[in-house]
């Protein structure tokens, strides 16, 4: 927790982004789909019926920030609490403290920031305070909750999906930055046209980085006679690099690979490529892309076009054997080969569907014919009695029955007109025929 003095003189070295805090509903920028009149959210802070909620939202987007708005318009004790440095100790010093305010009819809202981080322990911890009412709680959090929260806490919670800012809407920001005093209202600022909106769309929807970026840059310009003049290089250079909205191990990682599948799946050469761009540029694993893309090959390829396993095999190997960001081209390789290969899900299914009957049939007994029999009391007990040997047919086929009774005829794997899988579906057609002009003796 982090307690602020009213004797603290560092305003001047306070990043711009803390200076222009939002103190009014009215100030805040953007989640109109909350927050404007008639929404459900603003209705709950007008009529002072503020329940325990989780603010799930990318960073930047105002999560803290409206927790700390509520606070102030429902006149409640606001306590900041961090999951990043606070731990079972000082959740039950703050709960002790909000009941004392409880009892002296005070209400408490608690704000955790990255509740995600908290363990089970520690979420569940929270619970009887929740259900009391010693505390309203507002959890933020980057993660999807669903996955991240605790059941129990998460059903006693409201869940309200915070959204990027849209560039127009930083760009709004932005300008009230160069006039608002708490901002550079106090300096001349001189930038060309359309450098707002260069600054707004580095920024991904990060209201955060957009005013950190704007700092830099004013911080950057030069003083000319009282002015300060930003040129378009200045502004290019402190955006050069865009600020990729990315975690390896959050939902965004999980989002990402599955716009590539689809992609690929959808014969979207062009998207397959940008979804790959997009997953490496912003640092993840090539060996990571590569391994979906092998259970890709034969999930949505399979035998419409075999080689997809062979490329996307050789794109791993080749992608271990030099790394980022030489592979980069191998991985597009074989993203646009696989986007391009005619597609059968058909082995997918076929498992899946095996793989039912053999959860539910675990006890079915492997047919005498086909066993092995090593020994003399499994020749004696007719182990593989009548087993017939298909190389040593003419057609290299036989009529033995492979399947347990119960199974006897079911078929698993349905091959499509699809690529080489219409050959496949052809020598299928031909066993199916040799079999039934063959019939057990």
């Amino acid at each position: 927790m982090e307690q602020q003095s009213f004797f603290d003189s560092r305003a001047a070295s306070t990043p711009l982004a803390s200076r222009l805090r939002p103190r009014t509903l009215e100030e805040f920028v953007g989640q109109k789909q909350l927050l404007g009149e008639g929404k459900v959210l603003r209705q709950l802070i007008d009529q002072d019926l503020v329940p325990s909620m989780i603010f799930w939202g990318p960073p930047g987007v105002g999560k803290t920030t409206l927790a700390r708005i509520i606070a102030g318009k429902t006149k409640s004790n606001f306590i900041d609490f961090s999951a990043v440095t606070s731990g079972i100790k000082e959740i039950k010093e703050v709960m002790r403290q909000a009941e004392q305010n409880r009892l002296m009819g005070e209400r408490t809202i608690l704000f955790v920031d990255e509740i995600h981080r908290f363990n089970k322990a520690q979420q569940d911890a929270f619970l009887p305070f929740v259900e009391k009412g010693s505390i309203i709680l507002i959890g933020a959090t980057t993660e999807n909750p669903s996955f991240e929260i605790n059941s129990a806490l998460l059903s006693r919670c409201k869940v309200f999906v915070l959204q990027a800012l849209s560039p127009q809407e930083l760009e709004q920001l932005l300008h009230h930055a160069l006039t608002d005093p708490r901002g550079f209202g106090s300096q001349q600022v001189e930038m060309p046209e359309g450098m707002l909106a260069m600054i707004a769309s580095a920024a991904n929807g990060d209201a955060r980085s957009a005013l950190n970026t704007l700092e830099m840059v004013v911080l950057n310009g030069d003083l000319r006679e009282g002015r300060t003049v930003i040129t378009k290089e200045t502004v290019e250079q402190c955006v050069s690099k865009k600020s990729l909205l990315y975690d390896k191990n959050g939902e965004e990682h999980y989002n990402l690979i599955s716009a590539l599948h689809k992609s690929m799946r959808n014969s979207d050469v062009d998207a397959s490529v940008y979804w790959l761009a997009r997953m490496l540029e912003a640092g993840e694993d090539p060996l990571y892309i590569a391994r979906r893309m092998v259970r890709f090959a034969s999930e949505d390829v399979g035998m419409a076009d075999s080689r997809a396993l062979e490329i996307t095999v050789a794109a791993y190997q080749a992608c271990h054997f030099i790394g980022m960001p030489e592979c980069s081209v191998h991985l597009t390789h074989a993203a646009v080969y696989l986007a391009l290969a005619p597609k059968s899900n058909a082995l997918e299914v076929a498992y899946n569907t095996a793989q039912k009957d053999a959860l539910e049939r675990l006890a079915e007994p492997v047919p005498l014919v086909i066993r092995n029999a090593p020994t003399r009391l499994m020749k004696e007990l007719h182990y593989g009695e009548g087993y017939q040997y298909a190389h040593d047919t003419a057609d290299k086929l036989t009529n033995m029955q492979c399947m347990p009774d119960s199974l006897k005829g079911r078929r698993y794997y349905h091959p499509t007109d699809q690529g080489s899988e219409a050959k496949v579906r052809q020598r299928m057609a031909q066993i199916d025929a040799w079999k039934k002009a063959h019939p057990p003796q």
